[in-house]
C-alpha cells in the first residue's frame, strides 16, 4: 500500500469519525454553589442527552461574577465545577471521561449600560460543560466470553457467580435496555428449570466516588443498584421462579470490574444454596 493511498485512509476515518461539541450551562445563585432544582433538572436533560452518544471527553469550568475578592472568586467557581462533576458521578457519568474539572474565577463585567449590569452578573454565575462527542459513534469492540446461557446449564457450585453481561441497564434507571429482554427471558427459562438452585441477585453500579451507589431517576432515591437487583427479582418472579429460591442486594459500587463502564451498571447471581434430589 503506498503513502497516498495511506494518507486517503487516515483522513477519511477521522473524516467519518469526527468530534462534536455538545455545550451546556449551569447558573448559579450569588455566593452559592448548590445547584438549584431548575438547573438540576436542566443538568439531567443534558446528562441524558450525552449518555445516548460516543463521548470522548467532558470538561467542566467554573465562573463567578465581578464581585469580590480575586482568591474569593477562584474558590468559588472551583466549587462550582466540582458540584457539577459530583452530579455527574451520581448518575452514572464515567469519571475517567471527565479531562477538566476547573474553576476559572471571575468574569469581568463588559456593558455600559449599568441598567443590565445584574442581568449579565447572573450569567456569569455559572459553570460551562462541554462534551466532545464522535459522530457518527464509533464501531464497538466486542469481547467474546464464556455466555451466560452456558454458565447457567454447567456444574455450579455454592459461591459461583454468573456475571450477566447481556442485562444491560439504562443510565441512571432500573430499566433493562430493550435489546437486553431477550436475554432476560432466556434465563428466566433456564432458573426455572434449575430448581435446586438457590441464589442471591447482586445489583451493581458504575462510575460513583468510592463505594456509593448512584441515584435512581425515577425515585430520587441512592439505591440504585438494589432497585436493578429488585427488579430482576420480581421479572424471574413473575416468570414462575420461586420467591423462595431468590432474595436481592444492592452492591452499590464495592465491586467495578474495569473496562466499559455499562458493565458495571450490571447483575450477577451469586450461588447460595444447591439443594440435592434426595433433600428435595
Amino acid at each position: 500500500m503506498n503513502t497516498k493511498i495511506l494518507y486517503i485512509l487516515f483522513f477519511l476515518g477521522n473524516f467519518m469519525f469526527a468530534q462534536t461539541e455538545l455545550k451546556h450551562e449551569v447558573y448559579f445563585d450569588t455566593d452559592k454553589y448548590e445547584v438549584s432544582d431548575i438547573e438540576n433538572n436542566r443538568l439531567l436533560l443534558f446528562i441524558q442527552d450525552i449518555q445516548n452518544q460516543d463521548i470522548d471527553k467532558i470538561a467542566i469550568y467554573g465562573f463567578c461574577d465581578d464581585i469580590g475578592s480575586d482568591s474569593y472568586n477562584l474558590q468559588l467557581s472551583q466549587q462550582r465545577a466540582n458540584a457539577i462533576k459530583s452530579i455527574f458521578s451520581e448518575h452514572e457519568i464515567d469519571n475517567t471521561l471527565i479531562s477538566n474539572v476547573d474553576g476559572k474565577g471571575e468574569v469581568l463585567l463588559k456593558t455600559i449600560n449599568t441598567v443590565d449590569a445584574d442581568v449579565i452578573r447572573g450569567l456569569n454565575r455559572k459553570v460551562e460543560i462541554i462534551a466532545y462527542a464522535y459522530i457518527p459513534p464509533r464501531p464497538e469492540v466486542i469481547k467474546e466470553e464464556e455466555t451466560m446461557e452456558s454458565a447457567l446449564k454447567g456444574d455450579l457450585k455454592v459461591g459461583d457467580k454468573v456475571v450477566l453481561d447481556n442485562i444491560l441497564f439504562k443510565t441512571g434507571y432500573s430499566e433493562i435496555l430493550p435489546e437486553s429482554m431477550e436475554t432476560l427471558e432466556k434465563i428466566a427459562t433456564l432458573l426455572k428449570e434449575r430448581n435446586e438452585i438457590y441464589f442471591t441477585i447482586q445489583g451493581h453500579v458504575c462510575c460513583t466516588k468510592n463505594t456509593l451507589d448512584a441515584v435512581d431517576r425515577k425515585t430520587k432515591k441512592r439505591n440504585l443498584s438494589e432497585a436493578r437487583a429488585r427488579y430482576i427479582y420480581y421479572y424471574l418472579s413473575r416468570k414462575g421462579v420461586s420467591k423462595k429460591r431468590m432474595r436481592y442486594e444492592g452492591m452499590r459500587r464495592k465491586q467495578p470490574l474495569g473496562g466499559d463502564p455499562k458493565y458495571d451498571r450490571r447483575v450477577e447471581i451469586l450461588v447460595t444454596r444447591i439443594i440435592n434430589e434426595d433433600d428435595k
